[in-house]
């Protein structure tokens, strides 16, 4: 009942989507909201947890995992070992296991693990594949193990680690839950920004404007000084710049000074940079210096929130643009020749193996090389998910028009959000640079421990900056 009521109300959103009244979105989000019970955020923004962000809603719902209340020292979790798992018993209903090997294996007291690296000094190929611990003790500071070596080895495992590291089954601790906002059209009405100043003085500002393109995959910088200069030191607040066959900080014109179509007056549709590259820039930056024109509206569309409403609407066309690679090409310069590695490229849709979640949306008609390697019994099949795929970006519901002026830069994840432009005329002046994902993941990450609270974790644990119990290890 609940599966037949969301497609009914997702058709909705489908079918109004080709209507531009707000009364007529308003209903289709309605629908959606009566059927699943998801919350639409101010905005008109949809918002789920990032591992079930593109997940049917009901699944999500019954896949929720335990909420664990915190450790006391007079009601201390129960452990039990066998001669090939340690099992701890958080309440009545819920437990973890561990194999004795792997907890043998992550043991992290100075013999085991370097405090200062972070690098493992154990040796697992010394561990025997049989190992079983002498006793396991539940202590208020942690599971302590008594291992049978020949020289007497312990190891203490904090509870909240345990928790946040359980595999069996997995359990996520409400703190650890990121929530990734999905938007439509609607966003306008409350785009995430950030100011000039608030980047630039200290990290929390920092901190806010990462925290804005996690949750939302864009977000706009106002007050921004207008020029090349003041832009580039807003770019390296992040990390280093990333050099492309387009330069380091590049500014471009419409005089076709690169082999690209970025660099003429025509529209760009909605699309990811990079396709042609085996690791794509992990964020983007724009910055409309000038414009002596009209036109050259800048678009941006939520690729989660696009893939979200296909898988429901188009399960098999889903399935088609999450395993079907695309190869693609940058062959506009007589003096690079860019494609993917391997040359076949990669599918549309690309999911986190561990999680299953969307990771990465991969769409560039334009650079798309030639689809020779597709199987003869699936080419209509395909094209059709491509064109269900393309009828869902460019649908009113999902795009977002904003007209840039100088002092505003925005930047993407080019990852999640999809940009593109309207054709202009005039010169048009923009500024920007990509910003590699790992080094974006990175900044992120470290400002995420300095502002978030590490529970469980004592100030001898954290050496060098970092515990050596933080979960990301």
């Amino acid at each position: 009942m609940l599966r037949t009521g969301l497609r009914q109300a997702l058709c909705a959103v489908e079918r109004h989507a080709s209507c531009s009244t707000p009364r007529a979105t308003a209903r289709a989000k309605s629908a959606v909201t009566r059927a699943s019970g998801t919350r639409w955020a101010a905005g008109g923004c949809r918002t789920t947890t990032s591992a079930a962000a593109l997940k049917t809603l009901d699944d999500a719902a019954q896949s929720s995992s335990p909420r664990l209340p915190p450790i006391l020292p007079d009601d201390l979790p129960i452990a039990s070992s066998d001669d090939r798992r340690v099992a701890i018993g958080w309440d009545t209903r819920t437990w973890s296991r561990f194999h004795n090997i792997w907890l043998r294996d992550h043991c992290r007291c100075t013999k085991c693990f370097h405090p200062v690296t972070k690098q493992r000094l154990v040796n697992t190929f010394d561990i025997p594949s049989d190992i079983s611990p002498m006793k396991v003790e539940a202590k208020f500071e942690g599971l302590e193990v008594h291992w049978p070596e020949s020289e007497r080895h312990i190891s203490l495992y904090p509870w909240t680690w345990l928790q946040k590291v359980s595999y069996d089954p997995k359990i996520a601790p409400q703190a650890e839950r990121k929530e990734k906002i999905l938007w439509n059209s609607q966003i306008l009405q409350s785009p995430p920004t950030v100011s000039y100043n608030e980047v630039m003085s200290d990290d929390h500002g920092l901190y806010k404007w990462l925290s804005n393109i996690d949750s939302f995959g864009f977000s706009f910088v106002s007050d921004v000084p207008v020029s090349a200069e003041a832009t580039e030191k807003l770019v390296e607040r992040i990390a280093f710049i990333r050099e492309t066959q387009y330069g380091k900080f590049w500014e471009f014109t419409s005089d076709l000074s690169k082999g690209d179509t970025a660099y003429t007056t025509m529209a760009l549709g909605p699309h990811t940079d990079n396709t042609y590259f085996t690791d794509p820039c992990g964020l983007q930056l724009f910055h409309l210096l000038s414009h002596e024109g009209e036109g050259g509206a800048t678009l941006l569309v939520d690729g989660f929130y696009v893939a979200s409403i296909l898988k429901e609407l188009h399960p098999a066309a889903y399935e088609l643009l999450s395993t079907i690679p695309i190869p693609a090409h940058a062959a506009g310069e007589t003096g690079s020749l860019y494609r993917p590695s391997p040359p076949g490229g990669y599918p549309v849709l690309n999911h986190d193996r561990a999680s299953g979640a969307l990771a990465q949306v991969r769409w560039n008609n334009d650079d798309r090389s030639t689809m020779s390697h597709l199987d003869p019994y699936i080419v209509e099949d395909w094209y059709a998910a491509i064109r269900a795929w393309n009828r869902l970006l460019t649908s009113p519901d999902s795009e977002y028009w904003v007209q840039l002026k100088p002092g505003t830069a925005v930047v993407v994840d080019n990852h999640r959000v999809l940009h593109g432009r309207s054709a202009f005329t005039g010169k048009r002046r923009v500024c920007g640079a990509y910003i590699g994902v790992d080094e974006y993941r990175s900044k992120l990450a470290v400002l995420t421990e300095k502002f978030s609270a590490q529970e469980g974790e004592t100030d001898k644990e954290i050496v060098n900056g970092r515990s050596v119990w933080s979960p990301t290890l």
